[in-house]
């Protein structure tokens, strides 16, 4: 068999792969707590960002997650699938672009039962231009986005 059909190929792989970083499953500006300890549960049921108490945490894909409450904690551990940002916690608009920015947990937005959180309030405003086409653009980066392997 002739390898000079494998060099393109392997070219090709390399060129597609080289453009995309890896990226953490849940973005942790200080390497280990989610959210800036902001509680997730609290997204849903106080409709507001709350500040997450160090007692009440929990580790779940290799971050430490805080909550304002005792009941918080137990409904996520229950199903945190339910309660944590759409991609790891990362910008939603940012994503769509497949790329990984930080989060303020401030900038925030349910959609379809699912928590979005954005780099900062004016980045919110763009995203919230397009939601479902920014959703769309985002879910299919998040699919191919390489993933640092952690403990769950």
């Amino acid at each position: 068999m002739n390898k000079s059909y494998f060099l393109p190929i392997v070219l090709l792989l390399l060129w597609d792969c080289s453009g995309r970083q890896l990226a953490d499953p849940v973005f942790k500006q200080d390497g280990k707590t989610a959210i800036q300890g902001y509680d997730p549960v609290a997204y849903f049921k106080e409709s507001k960002p709350k500040e997450g108490n160090p007692k009440f945490s929990f580790h779940w894909k290799g971050a430490d997650w805080r909550f304002s409450s005792e009941k918080n904690l137990e409904s996520f551990k229950k199903s945190p699938e339910s309660f944590a940002p759409q991609y790891g916690g990362y910008c939603a608009y940012a994503m769509r672009d497949g790329e990984t920015y930080e989060t303020d947990p401030k900038a925030w937005k349910i959609v379809s039962g699912k928590l979005y959180l954005n780099y900062n309030e004016k980045v919110h405003g763009f995203w919230e231009r397009d939601i479902p086409g920014n959703i769309v653009k985002a879910d299919n980066q998040w699919k191919v986005l390489p993933l640092i392997k952690t403990n769950p």
